[in-house]
């Protein structure tokens, strides 16, 4: 293979014989930027460069967009994980407490004072014996 130099960059290949064509840096820059300015193959084909975008860079630029976009969508399924993580471990909680505050009203503890009263306790066991069962769910 032939030895490249460093100050060069490929334009890719000739569309007339498909040779690999290399150019100077600063032609390739300026070749880019103005459609007017051609170079030559190592057959002697002219070559330009096409106004506007070129297929590949069209295609690389959609792929970015998909690749933005499904890492966009990647996020958002995270964040609802999360979020749902967290709202399962609030329900966890919050069922934990009206399980607490079922069994002290059971016991006959007022839930406000914490002051235990005998007749509480009683009158959950003779008219409410199932009350701690009870399914807490709203």
């Amino acid at each position: 293979m032939a030895y490249i130099a460093d100050d060069m960059t490929y334009a890719g290949p000739c569309v007339k014989c498909r040779s690999p064509v290399y150019v100077p840096n600063a032609l390739y820059t300026a070749a880019k930027a103005s459609p007017s300015i051609s170079f030559y193959c190592s057959y002697g084909h002219s070559l330009h460069f096409a106004p506007g975008e070129s297929k590949i860079d069209e295609l690389q630029r959609e792929l970015n967009i998909a690749k933005q976009r499904l890492a966009m969508k990647d996020d958002l399924i995270k964040a609802a994980q999360a979020e749902a993580a967290e709202n399962a471990r609030r329900l966890s909680a919050a069922k934990g407490r009206i399980t607490k505050l079922r069994n002290r009203a059971a016991a006959g503890v007022c839930p406000c004072c914490n002051r235990t009263f005998a007749a509480l306790a009683r009158h959950m066991a003779t008219k409410h014996p199932g009350f701690k069962q009870e399914d807490t769910a709203p």
